[in-house]
């Protein structure tokens, strides 16, 4: 049985807003980092930020679209967004109520074929990655379901049927563990050093793994530290030299690029 790991619940002039995440079962957890329930009653309009792994999302009720440059492009119930280098925007209809799937960093493609960065930086229907049957099965029986543990259980049936017994690739998990360890300021020249391969075979295998190229990987690591160091109100000077910009003006550029905002003005909205 999935294990609710945490809730949390807000509510705006008495609209309820839930966010529970779910752990995956141990046979799971080295590919799936967690599921989420997400409801929300009010229409509404938000960014998401570049993240290491795929995301799947189930609308088991309302309706989602993406929002780029004002023109709105409406999305199937079940979908999947590879990794992006820029935030994205979401807008989410009244009533709505997904289940969401985060994958570990590899975790993909122990489920699919494709390779990883054939996502990179797409939002498509789900159907278009796995088998369009099957895909409708899991959306039939979500919308029947009654209970989030039952919508968890037919998310994490569906990928029971489709992991695939391949072989880990050992040295790529190795590699987004040191860029971990780095912070995401790691060199991929010192990367491939460490790691006793040259660079092209090296960018081939994390691209299909992963889903973006090593330098890509890096940035995003490095983008998650600096919102991290922002939570904590440090000093922008501070978060810049440790996190290795070249100057502030380089790093106000690579923080607009991921989420649309300067520092300063991302910073006081926290």
């Amino acid at each position: 049985m999935p294990l609710l790991a945490s809730r949390q619940k807000t509510s705006i002039d008495g609209i309820a807003m839930k966010f529970d995440i779910y752990s995956p079962m141990d046979i799971l957890k080295p590919f799936i980092l967690r599921y989420v329930i997400s409801e929300n009653d009010l229409p509404s309009a938000y960014k998401v930020f570049p993240s290491t792994g795929l995301v799947v999302g189930f609308q088991y009720k309302g309706l989602l679209s993406t929002l780029k440059e004002n023109v709105e492009n409406k999305l199937r119930s079940a979908g999947i967004t590879g990794i992006s280098d820029s935030y994205k925007t979401f807008k989410n209809s009244a009533d709505i109520g997904t289940v969401l799937v985060y994958f570990t960093e590899f975790g993909f493609c122990h489920f699919n074929s494709h390779p990883a960065n054939e996502l990179f930086n797409l939002s498509l229907p789900l159907e278009d990655v796995f088998d369009k049957n099957k895909t409708m099965e899991v959306m039939e029986k979500l919308v029947l379901a009654t209970t989030d543990i039952q919508r968890v259980q037919i998310v994490e049936e569906f990928l029971l049927s489709q992991l695939k017994d391949i072989k880990r690739d050992l040295l790529i998990e190795e590699a987004v563990k040191i860029i971990y360890q780095s912070k995401g300021i790691i060199r991929i020249k010192d990367l491939n050093q460490r790691l006793f391969i040259s660079q092209s075979p090296f960018e081939k295998r994390f691209r299909k793994v992963v889903g973006t190229t090593p330098k890509k990987f890096t940035s995003i690591v490095r983008f998650n530290t600096v919102l991290e160091s922002l939570e904590k109100t440090e000093s922008l000077t501070k978060i810049c030299y440790e996190n290795n910009f070249f100057d502030q003006a380089h790093f106000i550029k690579n923080f607009k690029q991921f989420t649309g905002d300067t520092p300063v003005n991302f910073k006081r909205f926290l």
